[in-house]
């Protein structure tokens, strides 16, 4: 009996996986027409098989005149390994008179089940030319490219609370024939923490309604934006340069022209039009003040928190690990993981941090730090609470979560000395067998030492040295100490090595032949050397304004052309990574290695 439920939830699941999926609709081109103008409308089938399709049965047209159809096309697509058919039969109808007509549902059969589309409202209003007739007496114009051929960028908010995560994405638009697109320029998220999400590498359109009108549509680009500052902040326009095929204009009264203007001989031009988004502006509020509590440290989301403590009876000199655990969604990647307050007699090093993030529509993962104690003195001691509170911007409050405190009961180790408490060891201190020693009194020879010689020259040394060693080891001291306390300066100073050591990396991603990954590390490199050495915070840095410091300081214009030339290049291939190619990679990395020598060159000569 077992077995016979088993089987039949088997079936009714594998029924169920066969059924889902398969969607009967029903698109028009317009659903706005002039009376002289034409429509087509689709009723579409999709699904993972299209071999069972059968009797289609269209709706009537009440209100419109048929010109061609049905036209019945068929288109095949396998994603990830999973095909995915759709067939698609199309009429082209001409309005008979004007006013608000539906059309109704088209039928179709599917093995064995029917399937039924949407009505369709179509409001013909009065008109004098129709679309097809103007689009064969002249070429298209760029203001005709412009209204079938877009790029609408769309925020899911327009308002939000600084580090509350926006997510931004770009969708191409269009009812042309268009070629490959090139980016001519990248938009700029200043005030802004940016995460690109799940990177799109081939454009895949389908198909979308968008103000009555039929397009293709494929979206371009998705990120998430994380705003680090109030204020409104604007986004600026995707540019691309898109290649447009249309129809040459025919030129009436050659006979010759007209024949070869047959759509059979395919006469036909591409014309380069450039494409440009919306602007975007996005209204960032402060995180409130009321109820903020001490512990917070500029989480924004949905987060949980947890600790653990691997052991609880040691020995001293023993360690010990203390994990901290944050998960949830929101900027995991800016997360500072909470300081633990310890009892006198532990050591503590500082933190070991690694995360997983995961950049699908919200960003979301976790970040975990281990913390590495030491007890250096027996006895039973505890481990306060840890806390870490967050600002949940969908209740508008701010959550505190507390870890349990810990109890560590230490004993003594075998290699437990005095020396962990009083700084003696028991070696230290050894009884002498003679403690006193009996006065000579025998005769003396004595005689008279040149005076000049009782103090030699080494022993002046002896005398100078120490002192040049202590006034040495506090110049370096203070030193450090200054550097210490001025992180951006030890960001300076370190800007070359830092940048040296991911060119290390790149040409080693680029020995392996990972060009997406050498790319990437070059673009670390170069936009890492430009934050240190311009004092530029990670969030404000843009390439424009990196550029505009670098002119300031009087940076040769041919060196900054390198700089954008590479930020560039950088930039597009991780937009299209297969136009990336071994040699010219080779080469990216020499000019890299010159331009940041030249730019430490430049720039040190202008600061002295």
């Amino acid at each position: 009996m077992f077995k016979q439920v088993i089987s039949f939830v088997l079936l009714l699941f594998f029924i169920s996986s066969l059924i889902v999926g398969q969607q009967f609709q029903t698109t028009a081109d317009k659903t706005t027409i002039g009376q002289n103008e034409r429509v087509q409308v689709y009723f579409e089938f999709t699904g993972g098989d299209n071999s069972g399709i059968k009797n289609f049965q269209p709706p009537s047209f009440s209100g419109f005149r048929i010109l061609s159809g049905p036209n019945q096309s068929s288109s095949v697509q396998i994603i990830n390994g999973s095909m995915s058919a759709s067939v698609t039969f199309s009429y082209v109808l001409a309005p008979t008179q004007i006013g608000e007509f539906t059309i109704g549902s088209a039928a179709v059969e599917f093995k064995g089940s029917q399937y039924k589309t949407n009505p369709v409202v179509i409001k013909v209003i009065q008109g004098t030319q129709s679309a097809q007739q103007k689009s064969d007496d002249a070429s298209m114009s760029q203001s005709d490219i412009a209204e079938n051929l877009f790029i609408i960028a769309e925020a899911n908010k327009r308002s939000a609370y600084k580090g509350e995560q926006i997510t931004v994405t770009y969708k191409l638009l269009t009812r042309l024939e268009i070629s490959s697109p090139q980016i001519t320029k990248l938009p700029t998220y200043k005030g802004f923490w940016a995460e690109e999400l799940e990177a799109i590498n081939n454009l895949r359109f389908e198909i979308e309604m968008y103000k009555g009108q039929r397009f293709r549509s494929a979206v371009l680009k998705s990120v998430a934006l994380f705003p680090s500052q109030s204020g409104k902040l604007t986004i600026t326009p995707f540019e691309l340069n898109i290649p447009v095929i249309i129809q040459r204009k025919k030129q009436r009264g050659d006979i010759f022209d007209e024949f070869f203007n047959d759509s059979f001989f395919g006469t036909r031009q591409t014309v380069e039009y450039l494409a440009k988004s919306n602007t975007l502006t996005v209204d960032v509020s402060e995180l409130p003040s009321n109820g903020k509590p001490e512990s917070f440290n500029g989480a924004v989301g949905d987060f949980k928190f947890s600790t653990n403590l691997d052991k609880v009876n040691v020995e001293t000199n023993e360690p010990v690990t203390l994990k901290i655990n944050i998960s949830g969604t929101g900027n995991i990647k800016l997360l500072e993981v909470p300081k633990i307050k310890l009892p006198s007699g532990f050591e503590q090093y500082d933190p070991k941090t690694s995360e997983n993030i995961i950049r699908k529509n919200v960003i979301s993962g976790s970040k975990i730090g281990e913390y590495l104690i030491v007890p250096r003195v027996a006895g039973e001691k505890e481990i306060p609470p840890i806390q870490f509170s967050y600002f949940n911007p969908n209740s508008k409050k701010y959550i505190t979560i507390s870890s349990p405190s810990y109890k560590l009961i230490i004993k003594r180790g075998e290699n437990y000395t005095e020396n962990s408490v009083t700084g003696f060891t028991k070696e230290d201190v050894k009884l002498l067998n003679e403690d006193i020693r009996y006065i000579k009194t025998s005769n003396f020879n004595l005689e008279k030492i040149d005076q000049s010689n009782l103090i030699s020259t080494w022993f002046w040394y002896s005398i100078a040295l120490p002192f040049l060693i202590f006034v040495s080891i506090l110049t370096i001291k203070k030193r450090q100490d200054k550097l210490n306390g001025n992180v951006q300066l030890v960001k300076y100073q370190k800007a070359e090595k830092n940048a040296r050591a991911r060119l290390k990396n790149a040409k080693k991603a680029l020995d392996e032949n990972d060009i997406s990954k050498f790319h990437n590390e070059i673009s670390k490199a170069i936009a890492g050397y430009l934050e240190d050495k311009l004092n530029l915070q990670k969030a404000d840095f843009t390439q424009d304004k990196a550029l505009g410091l670098l002119k300031n300081k009087n940076v040769n214009d041919s060196l900054i052309d390198e700089v954008k030339e590479i930020l560039d290049r950088c930039e597009f291939i991780r937009f299209a990574p297969q136009l990336g190619d071994q040699i010219q990679s080779g080469e990216l990395h020499e000019k890299t290695v010159k331009v940041i020598v030249n730019l430490e060159n430049s720039i040190l000569i202008r600061k002295k």
